[in-house]
């Protein structure tokens, strides 16, 4: 290690968003356990806003943020399995196998708000904000899927943590530093990210904050 440095591996941006995960998941589920409706609609829209900022910045955010640097087709995936050693700008980022968990976990998360934004049973007046369009029958079955699939999203996360100790443990590889300082130390000849433009940070923070604003007041028509 005579040649390792610290470089800057995530922006803060993906960080704060990574950790907002982390924090509203859990406490969707609490609030809901604890029929805190209010609050666990707050928390489901703050999760889409957050979701959706996410996929803008995988598409204008730093290298290691933007999905078409890190997610690979299943030969990369394969070659990482058998051994191979990431190199280059890979190397600082998500490996090819842990991209598409990222994926994963971002689908799961999608599709568990998508669902929860048209649930509930609006003579209790228990509704997401899009419920008014969908039928009695089509809500109370996305009602039904919102609370059972939730341990689709709770087992993605529980593969998530599982992977992080796997990598602490077996090959003392510490993945929550990073994306707690957003530095890592690396003995390879590779560029760090530079800093977040902060246009960009601006321009996908109104956007998602626009799209979750709408969707909350029911997606009246725009025109």
């Amino acid at each position: 290690m005579s040649d390792a440095r610290t470089i800057r591996v995530w922006d803060w941006p993906l960080r704060l968003t990574h950790w907002g995960f982390a924090v509203l998941i859990p406490f969707s589920w609490w609030a809901a356990e604890n029929s805190h409706w209010a609050w666990h609609e707050r928390s489901g829209l703050t999760l889409l806003g957050l979701l959706v900022f996410r996929i803008i910045w995988g598409f204008i955010g730093p290298r290691t943020a933007r999905f078409s640097q890190f997610v690979h087709g299943p030969s990369k995936v394969i070659a990482y399995l058998k051994g191979a050693r990431i190199l280059g700008a890979d190397a600082i980022g998500h490996n090819p196998l842990g991209a598409w968990s990222v994926v994963a976990l971002l689908a799961v998360m999608l599709v568990q708000v998508g669902m929860g934004l048209f649930a509930g049973d609006p003579y209790d007046g228990l509704t997401g904000p899009l419920n008014s369009l969908v039928g009695v029958m089509t809500a109370d079955m996305l009602t039904e899927w919102h609370e059972t699939f939730f341990w689709a999203v709770a087992g993605m996360v529980a593969l998530h943590l599982a992977a992080i100790a796997f990598y602490a443990v077996a090959k003392r590889n510490n993945l929550v530093a990073p994306m707690i300082t957003g530095k890592r130390v690396v003995d390879m000849p590779v560029e760090g990210i530079t800093p977040p433009s902060l246009p960009k940070v601006a321009l996908a923070a109104a956007v998602s904050a626009g799209v979750t604003i709408w969707i909350g007041l029911g997606a009246p028509p725009l025109t």
